[in-house]
């Protein structure tokens, strides 16, 4: 199906902007796996795409996914124009949009991704897929596996969990899986919670620090009031904000730290340093 989206869209940025560790191009068009559903969408231009769901999972599903319902173009004209670093970074990441993707999935590789770069992110949640997950179809020869159950983590032994390389952060993935499966963390329930309460409730949970939680918050339950600050916004923050926060003062925060997010390590990729 054809898709016109009268806003700003873009699947490569979206792609790269370290908020999920799973888009994949395949030929001209990037796949997107959410749950057992799997996108393939190309870009035709600024504004249409063509897609491979129904109109009716692209309704249901999709629009809020690729979170549809917002304006973009008009965070973007809201940003000051005294705050010139910012500025630059909305243009050059124009196209980001955050997206709604399951807190299960967000919890456990945010949690693997302390210290971690994104290549090396995202080889290991693959190899938990691969290892744990549910068989969703094959593509060119390859099989694709959706991300692993609570449960299936909960069962694996330590050593086949270790193969993933999750190094130090494999207790803090087994507690998440425990607390999940047997309930003592309700992700769904979580969403109710105001956002302080939120991040406080996920701080609970071993292993979660502030910026996994404002990571979770943000690209799980879309509160883009949440902008994690990890060692590339600290940059940003010390190097052009004379190392005070700017966030707190912008309502849509998590937006516009994707912005800065992207434009920091576009510009230090492109100076070779990644």
């Amino acid at each position: 199906m054809i898709v016109t989206i009268q806003d700003d869209f873009d699947l490569e940025k979206i792609a790269d902007s370290g908020q999920a560790f799973r888009i994949v191009r395949v030929g001209n068009c990037w796949r997107f796996v959410a749950g057992a559903r799997v996108l393939h969408i190309r870009q035709l231009s600024a504004h249409q795409c063509e897609a491979d769901a129904e109109s009716s999972e692209w309704e249901k599903f999709w629009k809020d996914y690729f979170d549809l319902g917002r304006s973009y173009a008009a965070v973007r004209a809201a940003v000051p124009q005294q705050d010139r670093y910012l500025r630059h970074a909305a243009d050059v990441g124009q196209g980001i949009r955050i997206l709604r993707q399951d807190p299960w999935e967000m919890l456990i590789t945010f949690i693997i991704s302390q210290r971690k770069s994104i290549p090396a992110i995202r080889s290991c949640v693959e190899a938990l897929c691969r290892s744990f997950g549910k068989l969703l179809l094959e593509e060119q020869g390859e099989p694709l596996y959706a991300f692993p159950t609570p449960e299936s983590l909960l069962a694996a032994a330590p050593e086949q969990l270790a193969d993933c390389a999750l190094g130090y952060r494999l207790p803090y993935v087994r507690a998440a899986a425990e607390a999940v499966a047997t309930g003592k963390l309700d992700l769904k329930g979580l969403a109710a919670l105001p956002d302080r309460e939120l991040l406080d409730k996920l701080m609970e949970q071993y292993g979660v620090g502030i910026k996994v939680a404002n990571c979770v918050a943000l690209f799980a339950y879309g509160r883009t009031e949440c902008a994690p600050v990890d060692v590339w916004i600290q940059r940003v923050i010390d190097e052009h904000y004379g190392g005070v926060n700017p966030f707190p003062k912008y309502g849509d925060a998590g937006i516009l730290q994707q912005y800065m997010f992207y434009q920091a390590r576009t510009e230090k990729t492109r100076s070779g340093r990644e």
